[in-house]
């Protein structure tokens, strides 16, 4: 059977933040309220390349959606994305796969999405300064998805790799900062999307009060965040068992988890008041499946 194809350059011209920031909202509040079946995501270690091939499948009954991501992460790729994905989506009813679709776009702007989501909910006031730590294709997304939300008025960017942030910053008309320090001074908004394993941000750098979105170090022995920041912060996650299981910055600075997103997005956890909020994105597969589902509807229409 010929299965049908959604290319990444028809994901593209399909799919907004408009669309996509409501639907991972509620892809967020079905995973906490458990109306989906998702295990947490098995991942192959790939030791001659130092990469990964990860498996993130989930059936949202309540969407009639049942899909699974295969994700490759291959940090030494040069000529290549480093990461790869497709989405195979099955008829619920039957079981049936009926298509194949590009996952590289979809996992982009969807981390960036819920990203949005997480700044919408946990974020005080009016925020104005956003700091994006990293140069990669998710400080792209995470800049479009967020300034779709919120009209900062200045957009800090650090890399490891000077010219990258210079090379960003004139792209977004933002500032390219010579060090993290400076770049997260009075930012309301920070993230960080960088491939480091040891910490780049830390505690006494951060104004109390702001939100963090730390989508990096995504490895149980990786860190973007230094432990002092992830302990003072009120600690956010998207699946409390993917925090303890996948991620270095919880795992390793033994910071307690206050609640995950879809609690809050929920109300069954209070929204934090007047404190510096740190989300910590794993990425979840209900988030692949919705989106899919999502594409898939627009491009029929």
């Amino acid at each position: 059977m010929a299965l049908r194809w959604i290319s990444g350059e028809q994901v593209k011209n399909v799919l907004t933040y408009g669309h996509l920031i409501p639907e991972m909202e509620n892809a967020l509040a079905q995973f906490s309220q458990g109306s989906v079946v998702q295990p947490i995501r098995t991942v192959v270690p790939v030791s001659k390349a130092d990469g990964f091939l990860g498996v993130m499948p989930a059936y949202s009954p309540e969407q009639g959606a049942l899909a699974t991501k295969l994700v490759t992460f291959f940090p030494k790729n040069k000529d290549v994305p480093t990461h790869n994905a497709v989405i195979v989506m099955f008829n619920p009813d039957t079981g049936v796969p009926e298509l194949l679709m590009d996952g590289e776009v979809i996992t982009t702007m969807r981390t960036a999405a819920v990203s949005a989501v997480a700044t919408k909910v946990l974020c005080g006031g009016d925020p104005k300064v956003l700091a994006i730590l990293g140069s990669g294709v998710q400080v792209r997304s995470h800049y479009q998805a967020l300034t779709s939300v919120f009209s900062f008025t200045k957009v800090n960017v650090w890399s490891k790799t000077p010219s990258n942030a210079e090379n960003l910053a004139g792209e977004i008309n933002g500032t390219a900062c010579t060090t993290a320090e400076v770049a997260v001074k009075n930012a309301d908004v920070i993230v960080t999307v960088t491939s480091s394993s040891t910490p780049i941000l830390k505690k006494e750098w951060v104004k109390p009060g702001a939100h963090i979105n730390a989508v990096g170090a995504c490895r149980p022995d990786w860190q973007e965040i230094d432990p002092d920041l992830m302990n003072s912060s009120v600690l956010i996650v998207d699946s409390r068992m993917a925090a303890c299981t996948e991620s270095g910055d919880v795992i390793l600075s033994g910071a307690e988890v206050y609640a995950e997103l879809g609690e809050v997005i929920n109300n069954v956890k209070d929204k934090p008041k007047g404190q510096t909020t740190l989300f910590k994105s794993l990425g979840l597969a209900v988030e692949d499946v919705l989106s899919a589902k999502l594409v898939r509807d627009l491009v029929t229409d």
